[in-house]
């Protein structure tokens, strides 16, 4: 695996070093205060930049709306050290705070018990960070396991099957959000919107990488669905102030529409987001079928 970061201004470079340091310090000090032997003496074996800023692709126009996230995958000694509450919240709040790191990161932390079962099943996700991953620090002699591809076979079932559950699932969920809408419930419309769109990036994600995080922050999906895709930015627009703060709005709704009495939502609000989901969904379906299309033609190979 690759270790240089010489195809990044010098910028981004620092930056990495400084989210580097603060997930190592973080970590020391959470697994300090844990009495079971196995978290106390927890370490993390690697943390590897992945997606666009690994592979030279990113996008940073701030000023637009449109600025590639920093995707890192921090691997670890063992699954309970993997528990983002417990680990890993207060370096992430020290992340979004810092003034010197001038872009959103998103982590997903893994044992590397759990990373290399995914490698030998071949899931796409793991097999291209494996590719093409960048590892900003590790330690030595816990290697990942060489990939085993799955037959074209599995791959196109598996796909099929998580297209055949999740884009109907998407569906169900935003069908019930029109139905609050018309009974003027805009709070429980907005959570299940949230629910679709959530659900919109999960099939993507599971038909193209065979893997999604365990996350409900849709901005994170999303960017991590974009990265796969480029043709799925156009599902939010985000050139204007108004337009990102609607989106986030909607990321909110998770937590707030269900729990915080002063969650509001306009019902112009909801009816910009529901046309956009209409959009994204139509950009998932095309682009969910051109993958199972490709996957049944490889069968045939």
């Amino acid at each position: 695996m690759r270790t240089d970061l010489d195809h990044l201004p010098e910028r981004q470079q620092h930056e990495l070093d400084r989210v580097r340091d603060i997930l190592l310090e973080e970590f020391e000090k959470a697994i300090a205060r844990a009495t079971q032997p196995h978290k106390r003496n927890g370490k993390v074996y690697k943390i590897i930049l992945f997606g666009s800023y690994a592979r030279s692709d990113w996008v940073d126009e701030p000023e637009n709306g449109y600025q590639s996230d920093f995707d890192l995958l921090i691997i670890v000694s063992h699954e309970d050290l993997t528990d983002i509450a417990d680990y890993w919240y207060v370096a992430e709040d020290r992340i979004a705070r810092d003034p010197a790191i001038g872009r959103p990161v998103n982590i997903i932390v893994q044992s590397l018990d759990d990373v290399n079962r995914a490698l030998t099943r071949g899931e796409y996700f793991w097999v291209d960070i494996a590719r093409d991953g960048i590892a900003l620090y590790e330690l030595p002699c816990h290697t990942l396991t060489t990939p085993k591809p799955l037959t074209p076979t599995d791959a196109h079932r598996m796909a099929r099957e998580y297209f055949e559950h999740w884009l109907p699932s998407a569906e169900t969920f935003f069908q019930n959000a029109t139905d609050n809408i018309q009974r003027a419930r805009p709070v429980e419309a907005a959570f299940l919107l949230h629910q679709a769109t959530e659900r919109l990036y999960i099939c993507f994600l599971l038909v193209r990488t065979l893997y999604f995080p365990r996350s409900h922050n849709i901005k994170f999906l999303r960017s991590l669905a974009e990265d796969k895709e480029p043709r799925l930015v156009a599902g939010w627009p985000r050139a204007t102030r108004h337009d990102r703060s609607r989106f986030e709005r909607l990321k909110r709704a998770y937590v707030e529409a269900r729990y915080s009495a002063n969650y509001q939502i306009t019902a112009e609000d909801l009816a910009w987001i529901g046309e956009r989901i209409c959009v994204l969904q139509e950009l998932v379906r095309a682009a969910c079928e051109e993958r199972l299309a490709a996957l049944e033609r490889s069968t045939a190979a």
